[in-house]
């Protein structure tokens, strides 16, 4: 990290009963102001909750929470935009929840699709809950930790409470679900949602299913708000009709309940729909998402993801995705030298897969991304690539006797770059019928081959 040692992180950090303590920590805007200028808003239901949230940090807690449904076994980099957003409030002292849709995503959210979604498997929905529950745990653990490093001053922060709609859906009829939420609900403000509307437009029309979402999410407001006193939403643009739906049955269902409770004292925010600058879906790399578990994506990619980042994107990607002061930002927005690329890469990595995870990926950039290999320790890279499917574990039969052509077709590399003298051996060019010899190894252990500029393969003894 930039300036911060980190062996601060022991004497910075303790973990007591639950909550993380941590030393230095300062904020000088209101949060919602903060958040405004990073980036994050893109509507807010009402004005009030600038009187609702403190300036102060850890005074007045409020609980807010933002939704994930479970059709993947990860985060990915599409989701750090909202988590992002939870972890503002929850440095600031407020409690969050991260909510599994466990229960909704056996529906399918219309919002944002022009087609009906397919039906997830149940047995899948099921592993990926699991694993999407490890991986958000995992997230703000690691996120607490970064903030640890970004900022100094004292402060106490509660753990996410990780929640799961099935808790409340699970046993809970249709007919009970009908009189609570169903007779509060107004069709024609139903039909007035844009997400419903967009689909009454489309030869595929909307299911009932689908018509009805915006009910099963009203209904996880309510519930959150009844049970876990949550006062605020975080979702997406396109969360906007089902936020607004939640609002209105909290306020319908409990007048006079909890000291009055109406619209007043709940309210929603939406992000922003987060694209690049040449107008493309973030998160997605030759149609796959970039995923947050390195056993899905490598923490080598996730570094070389944002050190890719566009010039045209560079700053605002700072501003959502990192806890950097925005007057820093200002002052490392360098195109000319992608020093901020470099930046964000590093933070981010650190944020998502922790120092030790940002080392990995620095080293092997450093050596992948290299022509000299004399300095090379095969034990440092092997920890680096641990996962990475560059990595290659071969027998010495195959890596001594099979030309490198083969070797680089096996193993990932084009062969029709061979005659273009496109290539490399450990950083040389390779001719058709060359084979590795024993003093190609470094660290007696491994080589590399790299095809072009950014294909590569590090073979290493079994």
């Amino acid at each position: 990290m930039h300036g911060v040692r980190r062996s601060a992180l022991r004497h910075y950090v303790t973990k007591t009963t639950g909550h993380y303590h941590r030393r230095g920590f300062s904020f000088h805007n209101h949060l919602l102001d903060e958040l405004e200028e990073r980036g994050f808003i893109s509507q807010v239901t009402r004005q009030g909750p600038r009187s609702r949230i403190p300036k102060k940090p850890f005074t007045d807690p409020q609980t807010v929470y933002a939704g994930i449904d479970p059709t993947g076994q990860s985060l990915h980099v599409g989701h750090i935009l909202p988590m992002m957003s939870l972890v503002h409030f929850q440095i600031r002292g407020h409690n969050i929840i991260p909510l599994i849709g466990g229960a909704t995503a056996r529906i399918g959210d219309p919002s944002g699709r022009s087609t009906e979604r397919p039906q997830m498997d149940l047995v899948r929905v099921e592993e990926n809950i699991t694993r999407l529950t490890a991986s958000v745990d995992r997230f703000f653990q690691r996120a607490l930790d970064y903030a640890s490093f970004r900022h100094s001053g004292l402060f106490s922060c509660s753990p996410p409470r990780i929640m799961n709609n099935i808790e409340w859906f699970l046993n809970l009829n249709f007919l009970d679900f009908l009189r609570i939420a169903g007779t509060q609900a107004r069709v024609n403000s139903m039909l007035a949602r844009e997400s419903v509307q967009s689909r009454l437009k489309s030869n595929q029309g909307i299911s009932f299913a689908e018509f009805s979402y915006q009910l099963l999410q009203a209904y996880d407001f309510m519930t959150l708000f009844q049970r876990a006193g949550c006062t605020i939403q975080i979702g997406g643009s396109d969360q906007w009709g089902n936020i607004v739906a939640g609002i209105d049955l909290i306020s319908r269902t409990n007048s006079g309940i909890n000291g009055g409770a109406t619209s007043e004292k709940v309210f929603g925010l939406t992000t922003p729909l987060l694209t690049t600058s040449a107008g493309e879906k973030f998160g997605k790399s030759a149609g796959n998402a970039i995923w947050l578990d390195e056993t899905m994506t490598s923490v080598l990619d996730f570094y070389q993801f944002f050190m890719k980042t566009a010039d045209e994107d560079v700053e605002r990607f700072l501003k959502l995705f990192t806890l950097i002061s925005l007057q820093k930002i200002e002052n490392i927005r360098k195109p000319e030298l992608r020093i901020a690329q470099k930046v964000l890469a590093e933070e981010v990595t650190t944020l998502v897969h922790s120092a030790n995870g940002l080392r990995h990926a620095q080293e092997a950039t450093r050596v992948l991304f290299s022509t000299d290999f004399n300095n090379v320790n095969a034990a440092d890279i092997l920890a680096a690539l641990f996962g990475d499917p560059r990595l290659q574990h071969v027998s010495s039969d195959d890596l001594f006797q099979v030309p490198v052509s083969r070797l680089a077709v096996k193993h990932g590399a084009a062969r029709n770059l061979i005659n273009l003298g496109g290539l490399y051996l450990n950083g040389s060019p390779v001719s058709i019928d060359q084979k590795v010899s024993p003093s190609d190894l470094v660290g007696e252990r491994i080589v590399f081959l790299r095809a072009g500029k950014t294909n590569h393969a590090v073979l290493t003894l079994v």
